[in-house]
């Protein structure tokens, strides 16, 4: 970790005299700028302005009609936000240059309470102040294609079959998958493990764990970067989390576990399960709150056509020792290992509004001395009396605006804009004629 003061210093000698800031909206995308040098020092000393439409728009860059943050009753002007200077990195495959995050702020100077980093940082402090060190690593599975220049500019799959850990389809692809290794790595977010999954065209990446925040800075400039490098090779990757409704959708798994004193305290040897009473606890309040906060989870109209039975993917608000059926996987695995696998998570998400939830609604848990319900054995999806979770975005999000308990973890105003931003969305969908329906109807009816 360098200091401020080299870090500055790396920036006066850099040959290129430019730098590349982002932020991160609602939907997890990045929105940024490349500046001058002398722009960027300045930007370290006082800050910078930044258009708040970024929150005022949905990822089509489609004005919010509903919105109450920003929009054309405010005129859409700047809001202020600050570079996070432990966010710096190079980025390799485009010349080394420097690279930053940043945040917003609000007129108090304090953290803007819709900003998805903030929110991240809000509920990390929280653990904080309860002693805890929260240890978080994402991975992303996630389908990726070349373009056909044909009349019908159709997407093909790099490979075909259904060839899940397949060392051979990767090598066919391999300047493609050794560079997503090694420069991912050297952008500062290192990768554990990759490989093939069940279907055409589809990886799997695991990330390295690590500090809840940087854990959701490394998730999300890994979509990004998978995205960025992939063009190189003439390959567009999708993190939708269902593109074909005859294939595995695409999950964005979050691990995690507290950590005190240097000990994992999920552990518990003297536990059958190797459960500690607050990891029984933090993994009840994430169940308890899992079917209020879903949006935050599965924040668009797609998340929920992944979560169906039978597709390896969560249809309920369960639990199990590694069981893959199941909403939050348990994995007793020693002293440093044991952890929660949060698999309702898919890889559309936003990494910070995820960890923040799952965060959150675990220390809700242990605060509450929550009690663990009886662990599923089998297939969860034979489990019929289990709570179902909500099966589309609109159902989650009446569910999340209703909630008292949302409001408790997040704020009144990140709640009230986020769920606006998730109403918009399902009335973009509502309004949309789809293929299927011209499938269906255009002639017969």
């Amino acid at each position: 970790m360098k200091t401020p003061a080299a870090i500055i210093k790396e920036i006066k000698a850099s040959p290129l005299g430019k730098v590349k800031v982002a932020i991160v909206d609602i939907d997890g995308v990045l929105r940024g700028k490349v500046v001058s040098r002398q722009k960027f020092l300045s930007m370290i000393e006082k800050g910078f302005g930044f258009c708040d439409v970024v929150f005022g728009w949905d990822a089509a860059d489609l004005c919010y009609d509903n919105g109450s943050f920003t929009g054309w009753q405010t005129a859409y002007p700047d809001a202020h936000a600050e570079i996070d200077l432990a966010t710096y990195r190079r980025v390799p495959w485009d010349r080394d240059i420097p690279f930053f995050l940043a945040d917003f702020r609000n007129q108090q100077g304090e953290g803007l309470e819709i900003c998805p980093r903030n929110v991240l940082k809000r509920v990390r402090q929280r653990a904080a102040d309860q002693g805890f060190t929260a240890t978080f690593s994402q991975e992303f599975e996630w389908f990726n294609f070349r373009k056909e220049l044909t009349p019908t500019a159709t997407f093909m799959p790099i490979s075909t079959g259904m060839f899940g850990y397949s060392l051979l389809r990767m090598t066919k692809n391999s300047a493609y998958f050794n560079d997503l290794f090694d420069l991912l790595g050297r952008f500062q977010v290192p990768i554990e493990g990759l490989h093939t999954e069940t279907g055409p065209g589809v990886s799997e990446a695991a990330i390295l764990y690590s500090d809840v925040l940087e854990a959701a800075d490394r998730a999300t400039l890994f979509k990004t970067g998978v995205k960025e490098i992939a063009m190189r090779h003439g390959i567009i990757p999708s993190f939708m989390a269902k593109w074909n409704n005859s294939l595995p959708g695409c999950g964005g798994h979050l691990h995690q576990s507290l950590w005190k004193n240097k000990k994992n305290i999920f552990y518990d040897a003297k536990d059958k399960n190797q459960m500690s009473r607050v990891m029984k606890s933090y993994l009840a309040g994430q169940l308890h709150c899992l079917p209020q906060i879903l949006p935050m989870y599965c924040p668009t109209i797609n998340s929920y056509k992944r979560l169906v039975e039978g597709a390896w993917a969560p249809t309920t608000v369960t639990w199990g020792i590694d069981n893959r059926t199941t909403a939050a996987r348990v994995l007793p695995l020693g002293v440093d290992s044991t952890r929660i696998e949060l698999r309702v998570v898919g890889s559309d998400v936003n990494p910070y509004l995820a960890m923040a939830a799952s965060l959150a609604s675990g220390l809700y848990g242990i605060q509450q001395g929550m009690e663990l319900t009886a662990a599923t054995v089998g297939s969860a999806y034979a489990n019929k009396r289990a709570v179902p979770l909500p099966r589309t975005l609109q159902q989650a999000t009446e569910a999340m605006r209703r909630s008292s308990i949302a409001r408790e973890l997040f704020g009144e105003t990140f709640v009230k804009h986020f769920c606006e931003t998730r109403e918009w969305e399902w009335r973009q969908y509502s309004g949309a004629v789809t293929d299927w329906e011209l499938n269906r109807y255009f002639e017969i009816i």
